[in-house]
């Protein structure tokens, strides 16, 4: 009796976490859908971890609840998606310096590179811990804090970010699902470095 109790904990507990698994290449593909409208990733992104902060604490929440908060951080989250953008753009010139053959354009461009690399990670840190209300100029900057603060937990994100740029260059399409692999990997730092 007491080994088919301990059997039947096993597999809730197997199942749960294949849930959450589930629950996050879902998240992926809401994300992408929401994102659709180019300036609004940073908001789908926010929507997306709460999502599965909700789902991690055992709350209610679906599609309707996803949209309700996408469509709160869609208010000023589109100014920090528009400005990414422009950080893209900025990193692109710089990389078409290094090519060209311009003196010092390597190590711009590497420099580039890296920053950029380091605002993906700070929004996604962002991101993983928006709620209703909160002002997203003081996330990105509590999230570039915790950036650097931080390297083990953004470095685990980086990775996220390597798993999903992989995952696009061997099959293009498994890499919407992926997405919510990496914000839930931004939520799972978060959560990490709140209990520490």
């Amino acid at each position: 009796m007491a080994q088919a109790r301990v059997k039947a904990r096993k597999e809730s507990v197997l199942a749960e976490r294949f849930a959450v698994f589930a629950e996050c290449l879902l998240v992926g593909v809401w994300i992408a859908v929401a994102s659709l409208g180019v300036v609004t990733y940073p908001a789908a992104i926010a929507a997306g971890a709460r999502h599965l902060r909700r789902r991690t604490s055992h709350q209610v929440g679906g599609w309707r609840e996803f949209v309700g908060d996408f469509r709160t951080a869609v208010r000023g989250g589109w100014v920090v998606g528009l400005a990414g953008w422009v950080a893209v753009g900025a990193v692109w010139v710089d990389v078409l310096a290094a090519r060209a053959g311009i003196p010092g354009g390597p190590f711009v461009g590497a420099v580039g590179v890296f920053a950029l690399i380091g605002l993906v990670v700070a929004l996604l840190r962002a991101a993983a811990v928006w709620t209703p209300g909160a002002a997203w100029r003081g996330l990105l900057a509590d999230g570039g804090r915790r950036t650097v603060l931080d390297p083990a937990g953004s470095f685990l994100v980086v990775c996220g970010l390597a798993v999903v740029t992989l995952t696009a260059l061997f099959v293009a399409p498994l890499a919407v699902p992926v997405l919510g692999a990496v914000v839930a990997a931004a939520v799972a730092v978060e959560e990490r470095h709140r209990h520490r």
